[in-house]
Order: C-alpha cells, then structure tokens, then sequence
C-alpha cells in the first residue's frame, strides 16, 4: 500500500517538474541562453518518473492487491519474472514504462547536445516537454496504474497466459524505445526548422536517435514475430494482424528517414522530405498508440477497451499535426532550385526512388489497417483485411524494389557516368534469374510472378555478397545491413513460396499421412505444473527415408484466468523448420493437428539480427566520431 502511494505522488511531482522545465525553455528561448536549472530539473523527472516505475514493480512483486493495477493483471501464484513482466504486461503499466523512456530521451538529449546551437536545443527541450506533459495529463486521469482498491481483494485475477513469455517480457520494452525514440527525432525536426538548422551538421548528430529509434524498433519487431510463431499457434512469423501492421508502419518510415538524412549529410539535400518524414514517423508511432490502447481493433495485442482513453490520444495527436505542419509551411526555407543539382544516374535518385517504394508499401499496410476501422464506423460492417490484399499489391512492386536496391549502392554521388562493376550487375542479374528458373522447373511450379520474384531477391542477395569484397573498406556497417535485408527478403520469399501444411484431426492411436510423410498420434500425458495443467501429446513423425522424429506439442490449462493455451512443438534444422501444434475439439476425443514445413525459418531472424547488428556498427561510428 505504501508504494502504490509513493508511485502516485511521483508522477504528480515529475508532472510539475515537466511544467517547470517547460515554462523555463520558455524563458531561455527569448533571453538566448540555457538556464542551468532545466539540466537538474530534467534529472529530477527522471529520477521522480523512475521511483514511480520501481513502486510499481514492487507493488507487483509483493502482491499488493490494494493496486487496481495489480488485481486486475496479477495473482499470488503467478511466478516473480512475470509478476516483474506483468508490470508493463498491461495498458496502465505499458504507458507508465512509455512515460519513463520519453523522460530518459530527454535526459539523454540534454546530456549529447552540449555542442549543438543554444537555441535549438532550448527549442528541442520545449517540444519535448509538450509530449511528455501530455502523456503525463494522460495517464494521471485515464490510466492511473496507481488507482486504491478497497476493500482490498484477496487475490488477482491474473495475467493472460499469452502474455507470461520471456520473449514478451522483453518485446515491449524494446519496441517502446524504437516508438518513443521517435518523438525526440519529431522535436529536434521541428525546433530545427524553426531555427533553419536542417543542415549537414544537424543530419549527423539527428542520425544518432534514428539509428537508436530504428535498431530498437527492429529488434522489437523481429522478437514479436518470434513469439508469436512458437506461442501462438499460427505457423508462421508475420500475419498482418493489425498491432503488427502499426510496429511496421513507422519502421518503414524511420528505414526512409535513415536513407534521406544520409543524403542531407552527403549532398544537403531534401530538406524537406527529411522533415516530412520526421513527422510521419512520429505520428504513425502516436497513431500505434491510439489504435492499441482505443479498444478500436480486435487484436491479441490489444491492452486496453475504453474508447475516452483513445478520444485523449487522438485529440492530443491531432494537436500534435497540427502544430507540426504550421511550422512546416512557415518556417521550412528549403530552395526548389537545388534540386536542379539531382541527376538522374547518381545515388541520391536510387535513394529518392526507394523513399517512394517505401511510402507506397507504407501506404498499402496503412489502408489494410485502417480500412476496416472507417468501414465498420460508417456501415457497421466488419471485416478483415488478409495476406491476399497485401500480397496482390506488394509483391508485383517489390521485384522492381528489389532491382533498384541491388544497383543503387553501386552508383556515386552527384552524378554517375559508368556504374561501378557494370558487367558484374548483368552477370549476376542473369545467374540469379538462370537459378530461379531452374528452381521452379525442379520442382514443377511455373508461377511466372514467383519466379521473378526469387530471381529479384536472388539478385540482390548476390550484389550485397559481391560488395563485401570490394575494395572500399570503409562503409562497412551499410554493408552488413544491406546483407542483411537481402538475406531477410530472399528468406521470407522461399518460406512463403515453399512452405507446405496439413490440417487434419486425429485421436489418440490414429495416423495420418502428409506427402510422404506419416503422422502418428501415439498417446497423452498430463503433468501438475506451478500454475497451470500440461497436457503433453507424442506424435511420432516418419519420412520417406524411414527417419523418425517425436514431437511434443502442448495444451496449457490456466486457472487464474481461466486460458488454455496451445503451445507449438518445433524442430529447427539450417534450412527449415517442422511445425506441430494441436487444439483440442469439444465435445470428443478428436484433436485438431496442423503440421507445417517451413523452410529458411531460422535465417528469417538471423538475417534481422544481420540487419540490427549493422545499425548498432553505424551507431557506435558515429558515436565515436562525436
């Protein structure tokens, strides 16, 4: 009890923080220097926001049912790592942790910036704190995670078992950094432009908090996808459920920001799109939000149900635009004219050209999600937007993407008058295209689209390999990112195309045969465990080699609440992974099984730590440069 009091009167004391720090930007805006006080105040609400988290935890640690918060997301016999991982498991505690990461940037901001221009960093503080207050007002009173409870409950009603997974204990935390990251690079945009500093000195320090906004936002992702293809029981890694779809949005975004802020640096250059990007970035983060946390969509990921809580983030983002685009219109100073210095075979157009394939994929996850939302507000029709939709519009765009990446690392700046290893690019463009054909021929499939798609993603699989032995050593984190992509793109497109499944119902002593395959349901065991009942099934799996594999999915029985869970039996080798997983059929003895074959799995996230890995290389550069 004495937390959940010491967790409230924190946040009321970092909110006033907030307006001081706020009011003093203020102040040493107009006298043109930086009052020393903001530096400590900014410490304090920090160190106020952090109490406030750690009350919280404990609270959840110690079971202190007097917490709404806790009662609600909690129980006595819920094991300690996710009663610690329950604390952000949830709408209120999700926004608290949101809360102490946008105080951190800010901290973090102040203490880099020491060289950056007075007033611009006076500027970036000021629009930060606008953020950060209103995220204070908002979770103050829509989303106190510190609300009494009285009479105090005996016990919690616990937390989704969905949720009590170690790779969701660390999703969230990691992609909030890679969302909020984004309000710092949306404030430092706006101060920028109001005090014409969109410069190459500004792309290099900017670059900074992109690199961090985009590998933690990647990193989040590609742990989501993980959980969700072993916990969930979908079979896969990406199925464009509509929180997944809003992850993504701003991770496209950030990856053209990242490539338009190199050509501010380079060429000082597009200026403007830069700042446009910034802001969409932002706003597709705070859009995130609302869209989670409005109870608007029907998702596993949702935290929270209460449409006055949505209302507050959409007004606040829309406040937000508003402001942003004012200042854009009156104080961007960019020059048409230089534009006139583009030519058309050089790397600033490749970049420019994949900028636009990107808005495009951006745009059409964009309406698959929103979409349905207006459908089913103006007709009160619902419905749902699947792969389908997304592979028609995609795929058919991604081969030329494709193509454009594999040859713009290979042009120069400013203008290009021979691309680089001209006759290595055709040589390789025809192999991977040979490859491909040959492929689908072996395997007697003819779809002509698939076909150049692996040859597209082959192509550019090759190019990244060929640039490795180059004899440009420097740039070698871009490398190690574009292997990356490459080998993410070529791997996702040979699981897609080669994937197999089997959906069938079987009971104990039953078999069922799958190509050349033979399942057999062999028995059923049931275990005791600390919070929940097992119920472990033993198929045995034999191929046409006479190799034999047990496989042991799972069903998970929980009492508070009351949940049964499916989890997956998966067998991982280099190049695919064997899937199984079972529901149980109500009202007989039958279960349900799919089996799946899954080729390049593993490389699938390999190939986004690849790709991670490369960003954290180009961070550490540039911070070492610094």
């Amino acid at each position: 009890m004495l937390f959940n009091h010491i967790g409230y009167y924190s946040l009321v004391l970092g909110l006033i923080a907030s307006v001081l720090i706020f009011f003093l930007s203020l102040k040493s805006y107009k006298l043109k220097t930086i009052d020393q006080r903001i530096f400590l105040i900014s410490s304090l609400q920090l160190f106020f926001v952090l109490i406030s988290f750690t009350s919280l935890i404990i609270c959840f640690i110690t079971s202190d049912f007097s917490n709404e918060t806790v009662f609600n997301n909690s129980h006595t016999n819920k094991p300690i790592f996710y009663k610690i991982s329950g604390t952000w498991g949830n709408h209120e505690g999700s926004l608290l942790l949101w809360l102490l990461v946008l105080t951190l940037f800010l901290f973090l901001f102040l203490i880099n910036s020491k060289n950056e221009l007075k007033r611009y960093r006076i500027l970036t503080v000021t629009f930060q704190q606008i953020i950060i207050i209103g995220f204070f007002i908002f979770v103050l009173t829509t989303s106190n995670p510190f609300n009494f409870l009285f009479p105090i409950p005996i016990e919690g009603l616990g937390l989704n078992p969905i949720l009590q997974d170690p790779a969701l204990a660390i999703h969230p935390p990691i992609l909030y950094v890679g969302y909020v990251g984004s309000s710092l690079i949306f404030s430092a945009t706006l101060a920028a432009v109001i005090e014409n500093y969109i410069s190459k000195d500004w792309a290099k320090n900017i670059k900074i908090w992109i690199l961090i906004s985009w590998i933690f936002l990647t990193i989040g992702i590609m742990v989501g996808s993980i959980w969700a293809y072993y916990e969930l029981g979908w079979g896969g890694f990406w199925f464009w459920d509509p929180v997944e779809n809003v992850s993504l949005m701003p991770w496209f975004c950030l990856t053209a920001l990242l490539h338009c802020v190199l050509v501010l640096e380079k060429r000082e250059l597009l200026k403007s799109w830069t700042i446009i990007l910034s802001i969409a970035t932002f706003t597709l983060s705070m859009c995130g939000t609302f869209l989670v946390r409005s109870g608007i969509l029907n998702s596993v990921h949702t935290f929270a149900n209460d449409p006055t809580r949505g209302i507050f983030i959409l007004c606040f983002l829309f406040f937000l635009i508003t402001v942003s685009l004012i200042i854009f219109f009156i104080f961007n100073k960019e020059k048409q004219k230089d534009y006139t210095k583009i030519h058309f075979f050089s790397k600033e157009v490749s970049i420019i050209v994949n900028n636009w394939f990107l808005m495009y994929f951006l745009s059409v996850v964009l309406i698959g999600t929103l979409y349905p939302i207006f459908l089913e507000v103006l007709t009160d029709h619902k419905i749902s937007v699947g792969p389908p939709f997304y592979n028609k519009l995609i795929i058919p765009f991604l081969i030329f993407f494709l193509l454009f990446m594999s040859v713009g690392p290979n042009l120069k700046w400013i203008k290009e008058k021979n691309i680089t290893n001209k006759f290595q690019l055709i040589t390789l463009f025809f192999i991977s295209l040979i490859i491909s054909f040959l492929i689908f021929i072996k395997i007697g499939k003819t779809n002509l689209i698939n076909t150049f798609l692996i040859a597209a993603s082959l192509y550019l699989f090759m190019v990244t390999i060929k640039d490795f032995f180059s004899k440009e050593l420097h740039n070698f984190s871009k490398k190690i990112s574009h292997f990356g992509f490459s080998l993410l793109i070529l791997s996702i497109l040979i699981n897609g195309v080669f994937s197999s499944e089997a959906i069938f119902n079987l009971k104990v002593g039953e078999k069922f045969t799958f190509k050349n395959e033979k399942i057999f349901f062999k028995s059923l065991v049931k275990k005791e465990k600390e919070n929940y009942q097992s119920v472990i099934a033993h198929f045995i799996i034999e191929d046409y080699k006479k190799n034999i594999s047990l496989f042991k999915p799972e069903l998970r029985i929980y009492d508070q609440p009351l949940v049964v869970t499916s989890e997956a039996d998966i067998k991982t080798t280099l190049f695919k992974d064997e899937f199984l997983v079972m529901n149980k059929i109500k009202g007989n003895e039958y279960f349900n099984v799919r089996y799946q074959v899954k080729p390049f799995m593993i490389w699938i996230w390999i190939s986004t730590m690849l790709l991670a890995i490369g960003g954290i290389l180009s961070l550490y550069n540039r911070l070492y440069e610094k």
